[in-house]
């Protein structure tokens, strides 16, 4: 990232949305508040994905009043087309990715470049940190918080500081994507943990530092969890066909339980005996994780719903990783069904 003296550096924001009313503008003036380092200039670039609620007008309004803001036209309306449309039209040596749905500090863009300078790694980010909103969406955040419910994830951590297999959202010089490539559209999910798992795969390094802070707003409800832990569940087996490998064994493990319940169930009445024994430990383990989860977030009052919420992470994105497989092992399109981005 070296540059003659006196030349301004460049950022680029970019961020991808689609029927965001209610929340554009809230992410306008977390994007538009950052810091930068002495020097840098910043762009901030959303890819709206054909709206139809008002989202686009708002963008258009909002571009009028600051020059940073740049809204482009995304017509594949999923997220990774989105991206790919915001990093064609960037200007900046540095490109950083930000959500419509989570809340960046001041100097979430700053924290990121000097990441990236002082790690020297290809990507970077800070740890993801769910605050939800009324008593359910609490626990779906402190579930998501639990290393004992997403099977001790790095990017949970808080504290860890150094290299991860992936990371939440992410930074990186743009000389990354003129390396291998942009985001993989024929994604509608995990297009990030696969474009790490290729970066990864081609000798790059990728960082988590805890001075970058943001707040994610997960799911406020079990049956929008469940549809999106399904969306992402099915789109696991298209990056596996498309590498040959997972990112991680934990992303494996979902999908594991719900065969063996699926194949004791199957076998009644002649195992019975080993699916008491797994719904036990199922539930012992569930159990423990929720007085984890209570107590991480110092909420108990959340106990009563952590368990519901923490099976709904696992046995949908266990269904959804199946489903997956079987439209992988058929050699099917992906399903209309889980094209479109859940919310």
């Amino acid at each position: 990232m070296s540059r003659p003296q006196d030349t301004p550096a460049w950022v680029s924001v970019i961020a991808p949305c689609r029927n965001e009313a209610g929340h554009i503008a809230a992410f306008c003036d977390s994007a538009l508040a950052q810091v930068l380092p002495p020097g840098w200039q910043m762009e901030v670039l959303v890819a709206d994905g054909c709206s139809d609620d008002g989202t686009r007008e708002l963008l258009v309004a909002r571009s009028t009043q600051d020059a940073r803001l740049q809204w482009v036209d995304n017509p594949g309306r999923i997220v990774s087309t989105g991206l790919n449309a915001c990093i064609a039209r960037a200007r900046g040596e540095v490109i950083v990715r930000l959500d419509i749905h989570t809340r960046f500090a001041p100097d979430y863009v700053a924290r990121c470049i000097e990441t990236l300078q002082r790690s020297g790694a290809d990507n970077v980010g800070g740890p993801w940190v769910a605050e939800g909103t009324g008593p359910m969406g609490r626990a779906v955040a402190a579930a998501f918080q639990c290393r004992w419910v997403v099977g001790g994830a790095r990017s949970r951590d808080t504290q860890h500081d150094g290299e991860v297999d992936t990371v939440y959202l992410g930074c990186w010089p743009r000389a990354v994507f003129e390396r291998i490539g942009g985001f993989d559209e024929a994604l509608v999910r995990n297009q990030d943990d696969e474009h790490n798992l290729r970066l990864r795969l081609a000798g790059g390094r990728i960082w988590q530092s805890p001075l970058i802070h943001s707040l994610y707003h997960p799911r406020n409800s079990l049956r929008h969890l469940f549809a999106q832990q399904r969306q992402y569940g099915y789109w696991r087996p298209f990056v596996m066909r498309k590498h040959g490998q997972a990112g991680s064994v934990r992303q494996l493990v979902p999908a594991a339980f719900v065969a063996a319940l699926g194949l004791f169930a199957l076998c009644l009445p002649w195992t019975v005996l080993p699916l008491a024994a797994l719904i036990a430990l199922y539930a012992a383990y569930v159990t423990l994780a929720s007085v984890s989860a209570a107590r991480s977030a110092g909420r108990w009052q959340l106990l009563a719903r952590l368990p519901v919420v923490i099976a709904a992470y696992h046995v949908a994105y266990g269904l959804g990783t199946w489903r997956g497989l079987w439209d992988v092992l058929r050699a099917r399109a992906p399903s209309a069904r889980f094209a479109r981005i859940t919310r």
